[in-house]
């Protein structure tokens, strides 16, 4: 249980990126009154959560329908969440932020960024997203495992929501080079758990004869 858990919020908080997100929001909204960041801040984080959570609860379901099965949806997932740690720990220009240059131009020209760029894709992207499926299918349809894989998501939004709220603060803080410290040190965790999810699924495909899923 313990084990899931840290699993989860860990892959979670590395494919959400509250650090990335609170020090680029800072970057977009420099002029704008306290109160006016804090609504954006809020209706961004409860956007992004209500996305997050219809993949991580449905998105298995569907894709089960689609005829994708578990062994395929692991190793998919492991693809992608690898990808996004390799930009984590490279710190490539646009990995972590999770933004292209035209994205990012038409960000800085708009009034209302809490859909777009804040709730997706910074918050809400394909990689937080891929993270949830994968969770959910980790955990085999059993309630207590959907608990906690839920909980974990909204432990990240909670603590994303109060780091968007502390932008400036924390952009202050802790300084450029503390912020890529840490997304480094998360990016490590997140390259080992998608090698281990994608591990799994290359195990139960049955592609590799006498070959079994790792726990």
């Amino acid at each position: 249980m313990l084990e899931t858990a840290l699993k989860s919020f860990t892959t979670f908080f590395a494919t959400v990126g509250p650090i990335e997100a609170a020090v680029l929001f800072a970057t977009l909204t420099p002029k704008m009154a306290h109160a006016e960041r804090q609504a954006i801040a809020v209706r961004a984080t409860l956007i992004a959560s209500v996305i997050l959570a219809f993949f991580t609860l449905l998105g298995g379901p569907i894709l089960n329908q689609l005829g994708v099965s578990i062994a395929a949806l692991q190793a998919a997932g492991g693809v992608v969440l690898l990808l996004i740690a390799l930009d984590m720990i490279f710190a490539r220009p646009g990995g972590a932020i999770k933004l292209t240059a035209p994205e990012g131009a038409e960000a800085h020209t708009r009034d209302d960024v809490a859909v777009f760029p804040l709730a997706t894709p910074l918050l809400a992207g394909p990689g937080a997203m891929s993270a949830g499926i994968l969770l959910a299918a980790n955990a085999h349809g059993e309630p207590l495992g959907l608990a906690i894989v839920t909980g974990a998501l909204a432990a990240v939004m909670a603590l994303t929501l109060i780091l968007l709220m502390m932008a400036n603060q924390l952009n202050h803080v802790l300084g450029v080079t503390a912020q890529r410290v840490l997304i480094r040190v998360f990016g490590i965790l997140l390259a080992a758990i998608a090698v281990q999810a994608l591990f799994n699924g290359i195990g139960a495909s049955g592609l590799i004869p006498g070959a079994a899923p790792l726990a």
